[in-house]
């Protein structure tokens, strides 16, 4: 299935119009959904009629969500997959429910991230970005753009997503820039941006300072280096430990911690920094630890961050000694041009020719890579541009807490919270060519520091000649405008008006602080609003084995592959349903294979319904017109329906109010759960089965209860489309387009509402009491292996109020149950010789069996299965009995032992009684 992306579908549409593809009925439909021939027909459907795009309605009600845009450069993850596939069951049911309903879709530039192939691609030829000049390297990124930056787009397609393509947005399209702009000059003139040195992520091979998100930490075997730093008095020495000795070079100081008994009267004195032999001081700081190590730390404000702060407050010099490159800079002595790495072991190998190594042990501790290139990340100090966080981060904690914006689950609130009081100032500068470069010019004679809206020709203050900074904006920084970016701020847009706030995020929660608190951030000083009233926070999806899923270590999912084999509906239903808001899911592929199999569940229902149906075209399509008239139509029809009628209308009526309730709880997987229980096992299971009578048979049923029949199926087969249409919406909508009787999109239909009854309960109770019973002889014959084909006779023992129920239900126990007889007897009275029995609801069961099975045979069938429980009972009450195995394994262990020895309990009676039962006993 391929889809090509067109922004430029038209805004003015005519009544929906079916495609060939679409049109005809169940002798069009194969016995099984085939996704791979009708996903994409279902699709170009739904675009070609415009369903996606919305204009402002003031007269609706808005429901507005803004996708996390995806890198530019990227493909569909199966993060995406349940991301999307949130997003789109959200949007789809809220446009059902006739609100004034957008989602905007987009793409991020990712700055790092596009760079970095680029540059891969171009080495193929042997050219670098600098041979080729800034200029001229941007029109290749953009060619890169143009090429490949709607692959993503159209992933996102063929899973079904229903944005609104028309309002596709980039995040270095002219009108986002033009906000990225605005909102840096704004918060220079406040005050809120400025530029300084500070201590940043560096990675080596991308040259450019990182954002936390861009590095992940793996932890990895190194070691601890116990170095002896000389007093300069000549009284000894102190130790201390560090896991990069290469850095010690450019050591300011010693801490030790204030509390340290070890080190009274330490603080103050002077050491000499070996190989260097440079005088530093011993200072007292509550950062060092004293479980780590030696409790002192040597302290290197040029390498890291926490050294840094230290240094701020101790008024330290700051020497840094590795490069920007990964290299030993012109401070690191001796060792000035060396790669870090080779520096560590001459630096290690000189401390232990001078006496002064003391010992090295082993030591697992987490390092920095970067995200794009896997280098390890080097903490450097630089000049670059920041955003002061703390003044803007009240008003985002203010927010959260007056409950203008809503975090699910809620736990994540604290999380976020406890980030936002904590907050350092953001590095927004990378060392990028692509990207929004900032928009600061330096004048090259008097150093005025110029941040102009436009392009400025000269220097303000004294007319000289000005270049601008060589900078672009961390990615982040324009992705943190996109709820009114997108909308088309800075200026006052009709969308803006409508549909900010948007009404809903859907994110992952390694994204909270990075993306939502900087939303939140830049919403409410820039829009005076929040960006969105609630935050849908959904965990990732694990492997089988609950690990973290690796393109390279060959554990990823591709979704696509999976859509290719199963359908995208299939995909989609697996990672929703059971899923639960903030947990992590694994991704089970027989999960996959059960939806696909639902999926052709209710196709071959439908494709049932509408065989029975399409002779009724007439009269079905004049009440599918109109559902207020449809309900008025069954309520007519109520004198002649049976209880399986009254019964499905009354379970369908609750699992709209579930379904619609869970829904506004965004409790996405038990509304997924809860269509599917219904279709499968009341409707197609029970209604289906039992309404063929008298949709085959004409004699033995009057019209108006083969009309009520017909009616009530189609109701009942209608809605539940409707309500399973935001989960699998291509296999609903391609069922819809089989119909004859319908003139319009599935998507845009109407979603059904819960109504008032008041005699519900009494036909569900009535119908559980059928079902049972029914379930229970089933059980029977599969428990002693009756063929399917094979008649047979039961009994049932039952109150007056249960026998009313019973023979009420007769017809439908007999069939279903595959009885050649069935007795109603009042309770106590119906029990015959030979039988098998159950009790289901009360009501007494008895299969007679004599003649029906070879009773020896099957008594010794049964005397052997009590044999091995007998033998399994006796091994669990030992395990049990056992004193050192109570008090030494874990007690989940323990009880589940206890737990299998109840059920060996119940096997052991349940089988004694059987055997009882075929003894005539």
């Amino acid at each position: 299935m391929s889809l090509d992306h067109d922004p430029a579908i038209k805004t003015d549409f005519a009544e929906p119009q079916r495609t060939g593809d679409h049109a005809g009925g169940a002798w069009d439909m194969p016995p099984v959904y085939r996704p791979q021939e009708e996903d994409e027909k279902t699709y170009r459907y739904w675009l070609s009629n415009g369903f996606f795009h919305a204009e402002v309605d003031r007269d609706k009600e808005s429901f507005s969500i803004v996708i996390p845009p995806p890198n530019v450069t990227g493909s569909l993850h199966i993060g995406h997959a349940l991301d999307e596939t949130l997003q789109d069951i959200m949007v789809r049911w809220r446009r059902m429910q006739g609100y004034n309903t957008v989602w905007i879709p987009g793409t991020d530039h990712a700055g790092i991230a596009t760079q970095v192939k680029v540059e891969a691609y171009l080495a193929k030829s042997g050219i670098t970005r600098h041979d080729l000049g800034r200029e001229r390297f941007l029109e290749e990124v953009w060619k890169w753009k143009q090429k490949y930056g709607s692959e993503i787009i159209r992933q996102l397609q063929r899973l079904g997503a229903s944005c609104d393509w028309q309002r596709e947005r980039f995040t270095m399209d002219e009108g986002c820039s033009r906000a990225v702009r605005e909102v840096f000059v704004r918060l220079f003139e406040k005050g809120l941006i400025y530029r300084g040195e500070y201590i940043i992520n560096w990675c080596p091979r991308c040259k450019t300072s990182l954002s936390d998100l861009e590095v992940e930490h793996e932890d990895a075997d190194g070691n601890l280096y116990y170095i002896k730093y000389p007093f300069k008095d000549g009284s000894g020495h102190i130790t201390v430990a560090t896991t990069r000795p290469e850095t010690m070079l450019g050591d300011v100081a010693v801490a030790v911690n204030p509390g340290d008994d070890r080190y009274r009267g330490i603080a103050g004195k002077t050491v000499i920094l070996p190989i260097m032999n440079r005088e530093i001081p011993v200072i007292a700081d509550e950062y060092a630890d004293p479980e780590f190590g030696t409790g002192a730390v040597k302290v290197t404000p040029g390498h890291d961050p926490n050294d840094f702060e230290i240094g701020r407050r101790h008024e330290l010099p700051i020497i840094s000694v590795i490069g920007e490159d990964g290299r030993m800079s012109h401070d690191a002595g001796k060792y000035e041009g060396l790669d870090r790495y080779e520096c560590r072991e001459k630096v290690i190998d000189e401390l232990r020719g001078l006496g002064l190594l003391e010992r090295v042990d082993p030591h697992l501790h987490a390092i920095g890579h970067c995200q794009r290139c896997d280098t390890v990340v080097e903490p450097l100090v630089s000049k670059q541009w920041f955003v002061k966080m703390k003044p803007l981060a009240g008003p985002a904690i203010k927010a959260v807490q007056d409950g203008r914006i809503r975090f699910i689950p809620e736990r994540f609130t604290k999380i976020y919270l406890d980030w936002m009081e904590n907050v350092h100032d953001w590095c927004i500068s990378r060392q990028l060519w692509w990207g929004h470069r900032i928009p600061a010019w330096y004048c090259r004679d008097c150093g005025e520091v110029i941040v102009s809206r436009e392009d400025p020709a000269s220097c303000s203050r004294c007319g000289s000649n000005i270049e601008q900074d060589p900078d672009v904006l961390d990615t982040w920084f324009s992705s943190a405008l996109w709820p009114f970016s997108t909308m088309g701020w800075p200026d006052r847009t009709p969308e803006l008006e409508k549909w900010y706030p948007t009404s809903l995020l859907v994110t992952a929660y390694d994204i909270i602080f990075f993306w939502v608190a900087r939303m939140i951030v830049m919403g409410l000083e820039f829009m005076e609003e929040v960006p969105f009233r609630d935050v849908y926070i959904h965990g990732l999806v694990r492997n089988p084995e609950g690990k973290k899923m690796s393109k390279s270590l060959g554990t990823g999912v591709d979704p696509l592959v999976v859509v290719d084999e199963y359908g995208a509906d299939s995909l989609r239903f697996a990672l929703v349903i059971g899923n639960t808001a903030g947990n992590d899911m694994r991704y089970r592929p027989d999960k996959v294979e059960g939806s696909r199999n639902f999926a052709n569940k209710v196709w071959n229902a439908s494709r049932f319904a509408i065989t029975n149906l399409s002779p009724y075209v007439d009269e079905i399509a004049a009440f599918s017109g109109d559902e207020d008239k449809a309900e008025s139509i069954l309520e007519e029809l109520e004198p002649y329906m049976l209880l399986p009628d009254r019964w499905i209308r009354s379970r369908l009526n609750q699992v709209v109010k579930e379904v619609t309730d869970r829904l506004e709880k965004y409790d996405t997987g038990e509304a997924a759960r809860a269509v599917y229980d219904f279709i499968w096992d009341e409707f197609c299971d029970w209604y289906l089965e039992i309404v063929k009578p008298r949709l085959y048979d004409g004699s033995k049923w009057d019209e108006p209860a083969r009309r009520a029949a017909r009616l009530v199926l189609l109701d009942t087969l209608t809605k539940s489309l409707k309500l399973l249409h935001p989960f699998m919406p291509f296999v609903t909508e391609a069922i819809w387009q089989k119909m004859p009787w319908h003139a319009g999109a599935l998507m845009v239909s109407k979603w059904p509402e819960w109504r008032e009854e008041t005699d519900g309960d009494s036909s569900i109770e009535k119908m559980q009491v059928i079902m049972e019973v029914t379930r229970a002889i089933r059980n029977i014959r599969a428990e002693i292996n009756i063929h399917p084909a094979q008649r047979i006779n039961a009994a049932l023992g039952a109150s007056p109020e249960q026998a009313e129920i019973l023979h009420e239900g007769q017809d439908i126990i007999t069939r279903l149950a595959g009885l050649e007889n069935l007795a109603i007897e009042p309770a106590g009275q119906a029990r015959r010789k030979r039988s098998i029995s159950a009790v289901a609801k009360g009501v007494e069961i008895f299969v007679p069996v004599e003649g029906v099975i070879d009773i020896e045979k099957e008594q010794k069938r049964l005397s052997g299965e009590l044999d091995e429980v007998a033998r399994a009972l006796e091994t669990s009450r030992r395990k049990l009995n056992n004193k050192a195995f109570i008090e030494k394994a874990k007690p989940e262990v323990v009880e589940k032992e206890k737990a299998k020895y109840q059920e060996y309990l119940d096997m052991q009676a349940k089988l004694s009684r059987r055997i009882s039962e075929l003894s005539g006993e």
